[in-house]
């Protein structure tokens, strides 16, 4: 593999997509809960934008497990957010596993990516109305 062929997805840009069973469901969720609006439709699957990146709720007829986080959004003050969601229906997950324990939904985690300049982070977690494990955090600098 040369320089040129290691580079090829690189210089893509990343999106996300999230199944959903029943997309009416859906798009009634992420707007009136989430307060986002598609940019874009098509038959079968809606996109957002978010901070100047992509993320798609299309229709599957299959599921995700909700056993792991499929998409979250990184913000400036966790608590703000997770107040607001709560506010408007959000359920945080709570979680009490070795190393990861929420509290009022909120976990602090050891560590984070030195290149993100943040030596730990907050997070919370909620299912949108497919099931999808949906996260929030906030870079702890």
């Amino acid at each position: 593999m040369n320089e040129h062929d290691r580079t090829l997805l690189a210089r893509g840009r990343v999106a996300t997509r999230l199944p959903a069973q029943d997309l009416d469901r859906a798009r009634r969720f992420y707007s009136e809960v989430l307060g986002l609006e598609p940019v874009d439709e098509r038959p079968g699957g809606l996109l957002y934008r978010c901070g100047g990146t992509d993320f798609v709720v299309f229709r599957s007829t299959g599921a995700s497990p909700g056993t792991f986080t499929q998409m979250a959004w990184e913000v400036e003050d966790i608590e703000t957010v997770v107040a607001e969601l709560r506010r408007r229906g959000v359920v945080f997950e709570e979680v009490d596993v070795p190393g990861l324990r929420t509290r009022a939904g909120i976990a602090e985690i050891d560590g984070n990516y030195p290149s993100k300049g943040a030596r730990a982070e907050r997070g919370a977690w909620f299912r949108d109305s497919e099931g999808n494990l949906l996260g929030v955090g906030e870079p702890i600098r």
